[in-house]
């Protein structure tokens, strides 16, 4: 029996319903939320990604800003727009695309943490270890939030994480174990001695090691939940044309309980959870103001 697909495109279309309104009631109250975003050079994917964001941004209400800048531009010449948007009330949030082929610690280092909508700076990072409120990285929230709307069960669940980068590994694993989540995470990479025998044992797997296919069918428990949040650039062998690729082999589907296609599962859910932590920030902002006055 087929899994049930975890559709990101559909939670997402959900979620813009939801933020409307929110976007609706800052308006009565004087408040746009805007979102920044900075592009460095002509990479076709990261122009797509931005481009979305911004399409996504006009369909809920929230402001556009958008700083393109060309290939070669500097560090200084980054930092300096960097600049520009702490600055900018208009703007509430923004993100720096990457990759810039620059210092990217330096870049994200000076963004102002409030404004921090991917949720990567290292203060806000600091903050989620020590469990303390502060701005979300995207596809680990959009991941939880994903299972969450189709009802997947995370408390008590044993979860196994493939993949220990910084953007989606490392803080998924902390998220999860946080009591709102309550569940137990084995993070797993690959360097794992055996990958397969932690797997299978997993009610919820996250591939996320940007290795094409390295969850398989007979590693994944039947009816566990399996989101699969790898991008890999492969060629295909019949055409010899270059496809993205993901984590999770064709066959889980047919042993899994969920599935997260990729493209069109956690993608989307990544976008849906950027607009809330740019809402979230105009209605931090707005309430700050409120108090001050």
């Amino acid at each position: 029996m087929s899994a049930t697909t975890l559709d990101g495109k559909a939670i997402l279309a959900t979620i813009k319903d939801e933020l409307r309104a929110r976007v609706a009631a800052l308006a009565e109250r004087g408040v746009v939320p805007g979102l920044g975003t900075v592009l460095v050079g002509e990479d076709p994917g990261s122009q797509w990604y931005v481009g979305a964001k911004h399409k996504d941004c006009a369909e809920i209400g929230i402001h556009s800003i958008r700083r393109d800048l060309p290939s070669g531009s500097s560090l200084e010449d980054v930092l300096g727009v960097v600049r520009e948007l702490n600055e900018d009330p208009a703007c509430t949030g923004f993100i720096v695309q990457q990759p810039t082929g620059l210092d990217e610690n330096a870049i994200l280092s000076a963004v102002d943490p409030a404004k921090d909508v991917d949720g990567l700076h290292p203060t806000n990072l600091g903050w989620l270890v020590l469990g303390e409120k502060a701005p979300l990285p995207c596809t680990p929230v959009g991941c939880i939030e994903l299972l969450r709307r189709y009802d997947v069960p995370l408390a008590g669940a044993k979860v196994v994480v493939v993949g220990r980068g910084i953007t989606v590994g490392r803080p998924l694993g902390l998220i999860l174990t946080r009591r709102s989540e309550n569940a137990t995470v084995t993070l797993c990479h690959t360097g794992t001695r055996d990958l397969a025998a932690e797997v299978r044992q997993a009610d919820v797997v996250v591939a996320a090691a940007g290795v094409p296919g390295i969850v398989t069918a007979d590693m994944v428990k039947p009816g566990a939940a399996v989101l699969d949040v790898g991008v890999s650039r492969v060629v295909d062998e019949e055409t010899g044309k270059g496809r993205v690729a993901g984590d999770v082999a064709d066959d889980v589907w047919d042993v899994a309980g969920f599935v997260s296609p990729n493209p069109g599962g956690v993608g989307p859910m990544t976008r849906a959870m950027l607009l809330s932590n740019v809402v979230e920030a105009a209605e931090r902002a707005a309430g700050d103001t409120a108090g001050k006055g």
